[in-house]
């Protein structure tokens, strides 16, 4: 077994590297094909993607895939020693496709000024607040701050807070003269020494915060009557003595040149902003989040901002309703499809770049022109190998191995009338590169690809069901292909109650499924729905017995049992 090469890796190894583009950054574009994904469509999205980062280009192209993969295509994978690509059940928009504001989070102990003139600087109205490891806490806005300064009438909220007396001496420009820088203020109201010593008798209480000026009798009372804290303005001097029996009474001393009215107004704004912020059931986002999920509760919640985190928790940045607006689209190319039914969910949220087919043209609409390839030829590998040719670009053994894989798989080694001598010719090219020979390699891809007996009837199902849009209707057509007979046969009777089952919860008008014999060239179809029997009849002039018909010589659903059954449709309803 040859070592697996997951060419997502490489490219993304590559990027990170800074090789092959001097930029240091890249936008990943998805190439994928349809839901319940063949061959083609999994082959066809690496070896699109391989070609695509070739290029000198400032895009990242990543193979992904819409649904399961079939045994058929993980023996190709394994047989070439390549690795499946990664799941995409959703294109739509996530919350890492917006802008993310970088507003870096702060402390809970900084002041409400400090908080305000962050904001003013980052011109933002909201603070996350983390821990030391990055995890939100809190939010403050300023909405928070402006109550706290406007509507706070209480003195002692100050010590309510708990205030650092290092956002004291932050807020007022201010010394300690006496006292722990490192303490804080817990005890006692705020009061302004505005009386003479006889009245501050009369209202200075123990453990309280006594702004005054340089009047020695003044402080001599405040330190007398146990005040925590004395703030001195006007930078005046205090003297020796004073400091001393601010020590023994365990008083603290601030010095600030500002004078009484300034800081009886600022006092306030050193409160830390932990005991203002919201704490409790915040509302976040995380990166994954799809933003059709969280515009709803965006509009319905009056908050300006919303703190954005990544998987493991920790805060990231902030997105507003603003941001909703300008969110980019993911870049998407669609391989092997061009029909919204069979595309990957909310394909057009999507900003598609570029389509590859060879199927009729669906009901994908794009929002400007992209480039569409489509041609009449058996498979998209097809195409994409011609691409290659067209560029001069080499093609790897294991690439090579995948795009044979997926043209013996779409053509039935060359039996469907589907495969055109394009097919051939780039079948037996690239069997060459690979290594192999189509007829006996194709035994064994086949011979994997039948072993249905382990598989649940949901799995045979969905392995290759596609929808399509005739008009008013909406028909469902699933197919699986196998070299025995007899395996079709057990298939077709594990099938039939399941799909009676499901038809009554799928939203399609009919459902059929092909089960596609490559030896007999046959196809013994499975038919459920009101005038499903009518059109089989219409389309192929075979009558159904037990939700079943045979019909010799249809194989593929592309070329034959699609455009009968549009054909037919147009018939019955111009009657």
């Amino acid at each position: 077994m040859k070592e697996k090469k997951n060419y997502q890796e490489l490219e993304a190894k590559k990027d990170q590297a800074g090789l092959g583009n001097p930029e240091t950054h890249k936008r990943t574009v998805c190439v994928i094909g349809h839901k319940n994904p063949d061959t083609d469509s999994i082959c066809a999205a690496i070896s699109y993607a391989y070609l695509k980062n070739q290029r000198e280009s400032g895009f990242r192209y990543v193979p992904v895939r819409a649904g399961q993969i079939s045994a058929e295509t993980q023996y190709v994978l394994e047989r070439f020693g390549v690795e499946p690509p990664s799941f995409l059940d959703n294109i739509g928009t996530r919350v890492k496709d917006m802008a993310i504001r970088q507003v870096p989070g702060v402390r809970s102990n900084i002041s409400l000024k400090n908080a305000w003139s962050l904001m003013m600087t980052q011109n933002v109205f909201t603070l996350p607040i983390t821990t030391e490891d990055n995890h939100l806490k809190g939010l403050i806005t300023v909405n928070d701050i402006a109550k706290s300064y406007m509507e706070e009438q209480d003195s002692a909220i100050v010590s309510v807070a708990r205030t650092p007396y290092r956002n004291i001496l932050e807020t007022l420009d201010a010394e300690m003269v006496v006292g722990d820088e490192a303490g804080y203020f817990d005890k006692g109201k705020v009061v302004i020494a505005a009386a003479n010593p006889d009245v501050m008798e009369n209202y200075i209480e123990k453990h309280d915060m006594v702004i005054l000026g340089n009047r020695y009798e003044s402080q001599l009372c405040a330190i007398e009557m146990e005040a925590g804290c004395i703030v001195v303005c006007l930078g005046s001097p205090v003297s020796r003595t004073i400091q001393r029996l601010a020590r023994e009474r365990n008083c603290s001393i601030i010095v600030t040149p500002l004078d009484t009215y300034e800081v009886a107004r600022l006092i306030n704004q050193s409160m830390p902003v932990d005991f203002f912020m919201k704490k409790e059931n915040l509302l976040t986002f995380r990166l994954g989040d799809y933003t059709e999920n969280i515009r709803d509760t965006m509009s319905k919640k009056r908050y300006r901002d919303f703190p954005i985190l990544d998987q493991s928790g920790s805060y990231v940045g902030m997105i507003s309703r603003r941001n909703l607006l300008g969110v980019r689209k993911r870049g998407l190319i669609l391989v092997d499809h061009n029909e919204v039914t069979q595309a990957v969910d909310n394909v057009l949220d999507a900003e598609i770049m570029e389509i590859i087919d060879h199927h009729r043209l669906g009901s994908l609409e794009t929002m400007a022109p992209v480039y569409f390839r489509n041609q009449p030829v058996g498979c998209t590998c097809t195409i994409i190998y011609q691409m290659y040719q067209e560029q001069g670009i080499e093609i790897p053994g294991e690439i090579a191995g995948l795009m044979c894989s997926a043209i013996i798989s779409d053509t039935l080694l060359f039996r469907s009338p589907t495969c055109t001598a394009v097919d051939v010719a780039a079948a037996q090219k690239l069997a060459a590169l690979a290594g192999i020979e189509c007829e006996s390699y194709a035994r064994e891809m086949f011979a994997a690809g039948s072993d249905l007996q382990s598989k649940t009837p949901e799995e045979i199902f969905y392995q290759d069901f596609k929808q399509f849009e005739f008009g008013d209707w909406n028909i469902g057509i699933g197919q699986i292909t196998s070299m025995s007979e007899k395996e079709l046969g057990n298939i077709k009777q594990r099938l039939l109650p399941y799909m009676e089952e499901v038809f009554a919860k799928h939203a399609t008008d009919m459902m059929f499924f092909m089960l596609t014999d490559i030896i007999s060239e046959s196809t013994e179809l499975l038919c459920f729905g009101k005038g499903a029997d009518e059109l089989v009849q219409e389309a192929f002039h075979e009558k159904t017995e037990g939700n079943c018909a045979r019909l010799s010589g249809i194989v593929s659903r592309k070329k034959q049992m699609v455009p009968s059954f549009m054909a037919a449709i147009n018939r019955m309803t111009m009657v």
